[in-house]
């Protein structure tokens, strides 16, 4: 018998908490009789708002807080948008469950397309793979830093601080927000790895949360998501290594559609590949494809570069 609500850590942003939501509904919904509580945390990435990720720790900045809590016992288990785990994680945290994935498209705020953003319009964006493809596709287009959650991020466009701005399509879903905008087709515009999954985390050596998670571990996302982290782990990118990438499964295969950018957009290489969900090298071969067929200007951040 449970003695304790399970305590399940998270930022505290709106579509932060909506995601936990999410994943205290799941777990419940699989085991009747357990409760959870949602212990937030303002992380890091949330405080400094005014550079861009990749200047002030990257993707760190939006785990540590619940790393720390996790690993000294404080929460049991932390939620978090698959897009923003990095790719090497601590021994002592494992990923567990991957919930079923949402729509992975970015959708563009301020204009109907990406050809129809008026010529050397503003776009507002912190990332770098959304900044680097945009480029690539409008080189009269100019990118300004936008930092916040959605909220922020629209109010800034608003404000006219940009002329338009990307957002992703998931995150406006599960914040009842899918009328903003006009997504953008995830095969001429490719997302972000892990994006619009929700992943959960918990202590490796915590036996019996691993079983209670693995009862809400959809595994199509699953597989999915970790074939782009293992893409992203051959690639040896950093915080500022421009890659987008689409999976889909075909029949007991996974497809996989990538590209890697030079930070301006100038130079793109794009490949395609196709291998089984438990082949460990497929992502690893076509890292190599992609790497092989890179300029400097693009090498120059990957590799561990």
């Amino acid at each position: 018998m449970q003695t304790r609500p399970l305590r399940l850590g998270t930022r505290r942003s709106p579509l932060a908490m909506a995601q936990a939501e999410e994943a205290r509904a799941s777990l419940i919904a699989a085991h009747p009789g357990i409760s959870v509580e949602i212990v937030p945390v303002t992380a890091s990435g949330d405080k400094v708002l005014d550079r861009p990720l990749a200047e002030i720790g990257g993707k760190a900045l939006w785990t540590k807080e619940l790393d720390a809590w996790l690993l000294a016992g404080e929460i049991d288990f932390a939620v978090h948008s698959a897009k923003d785990v990095e790719t090497y994680r601590p021994a002592a945290i494992v990923l567990a469950a991957i919930l079923p994935r949402e729509d992975v498209r970015d959708v563009l705020v301020g204009a109907a397309s990406i050809a129809a953003l008026p010529a050397g319009a503003r776009i507002g964006t912190s990332a770098p793979r959304r900044a680097a493809q945009l480029l690539n596709a409008r080189p009269d287009c100019r990118v300004v830093m936008f930092r916040g959650n959605v909220a922020t991020r629209l109010a800034k466009l608003e404000a006219g601080e940009a002329d338009a701005t990307l957002l992703a399509a998931a995150g406006l879903n599960r914040l009842g927000a899918s009328h903003v905008g006009s997504p953008l087709p995830a095969e001429d515009w490719l997302p972000a790895p892990g994006q619009g999954a929700i992943a959960i985390e918990c202590r490796a050596d915590d036996a019996a949360m691993r079983e209670l998670l693995s009862a809400i571990d959809h595994a199509p996302s699953h597989a999915a998501v970790f074939a782009e982290r293992a893409l992203l782990a051959a690639l040896c990118g950093n915080c500022h290594s421009p890659i987008a990438m689409l999976t889909w499964p075909e029949g007991d295969m996974l497809a996989m559609r990538a590209a890697i950018f030079s930070p301006d957009g100038g130079e793109r290489v794009d490949g395609e590949a196709k291998f089984s969900a438990f082949d460990e090298l497929g992502p690893a071969r076509l890292a190599e494809d992609l790497l092989a067929r890179a300029g400097p200007a693009i090498a120059l951040h990957f590799r561990g570069a």
